[in-house]
């Protein structure tokens, strides 16, 4: 798989060979990580054993839960104890719960339904530290584990147990992928500087527009409108940024914020050619911009 040159960051810019802007899944707005070393089958839905972690998972997906299953880049272990997070990554508030399981059945007692809801699922302590989730999924796509093997070392190397590798998290023609939690921080397309750059921007609170997919549980066209006002702003800040409205189909109109600024921000999908080969057919929209207009001038006098 060749790499383009980036995520298009420039409102309107299409240089880049595969833009990923606006591509972060839109179905995961709560998480359950759960330590499982493998083999992964092609999808998390279909894992049979071990049982306690098989039903875990179904019961996430029935919840509204995203399930990812994670484990150390490198050497793992095999045996509990089981590392298990739960993650709520919608609005400000974002927070990460952690614990680790003596017995895999344990999980059985999760509240999975406050979890999709944003309340605690009585996992354990809330978490401080981040979480920075690579995919090396190659049962689902050769060209994650590929990418996001040597990823997933590098970056341990630097951030050390921040860093896990993870099943598909959507997105897989953008590989090697990085989702930076507890705020669902999505980025594609990744070499180890992009990578670094990325995790070190999220540690102090912001965001890189190169590369940047969006933010995970958020509407495509909420992320493209955040993501043209950040570029036209230049603020980077996590919650910078505020997008109170999406109407329409297609061109989509968004109202916007930055701070007291408010701004009228009309972007249209459209379609991308398919680097991965004439058979995919795995998100190939992107989205550009075609006006970005400052409503409330008064507010920057």
């Amino acid at each position: 798989m060749t790499r383009g040159n980036g995520c298009g960051h420039c409102p309107g810019s299409h240089t880049g060979e595969r833009p990923c802007l606006a591509s972060a899944t839109e179905k995961a707005r709560s998480w359950l990580l759960v330590e499982h070393p493998g083999p992964w089958p092609e999808h998390v839905a279909d894992l049979a054993a071990p049982a306690p972690v098989a039903a875990a998972v179904r019961a996430a997906k029935r919840a509204g839960v995203r399930p990812q299953l994670i484990r150390r880049p490198g050497r793992r272990r095999a045996t509990p104890p089981v590392q298990v997070y739960a993650a709520y990554s919608n609005g400000p508030d974002a927070w990460i719960e952690a614990r680790e399981l003596a017995d895999p059945a344990e999980l059985d007692a999760l509240d999975l339904a406050a979890l999709a809801a944003g309340r605690s699922p009585g996992l354990g302590e809330r978490r401080t530290a981040p979480l920075l989730l690579v995919c090396t999924h190659g049962r689902h796509n050769a060209c994650c584990a590929r990418t996001g093997a040597p990823l997933a070392r590098a970056l341990t190397g630097r951030f050390g147990r921040m860093v896990w590798e993870t099943t598909h998290v959507g997105g897989d023609r953008f590989a090697a992928n990085l989702v930076c939690l507890p705020h669902a921080i999505s980025y594609g397309d990744l070499g180890e500087d992009e990578a670094v750059r990325a995790a070190h921007a999220y540690l102090r609170g912001e965001v890189v527009l190169d590369r940047l997919r969006g933010r995970a549980g958020t509407p495509e066209p909420a992320q493209a409108a955040e993501h043209f006002v950040r570029a036209h702003t230049g603020r980077l800040g996590l919650d910078d940024v505020t997008v109170h409205s999406v109407t329409g189909t297609s061109p989509y109109e968004a109202v916007v914020s930055v701070q007291d600024s408010r701004y009228r921000v009309v972007v249209e999908a459209v379609r991308q050619s398919a680097p991965c080969g004439p058979d995919c057919a795995e998100n190939l929209r992107t989205y550009i911009v075609r006006d970005l207009t400052l409503l409330n001038a008064a507010a920057l006098v």
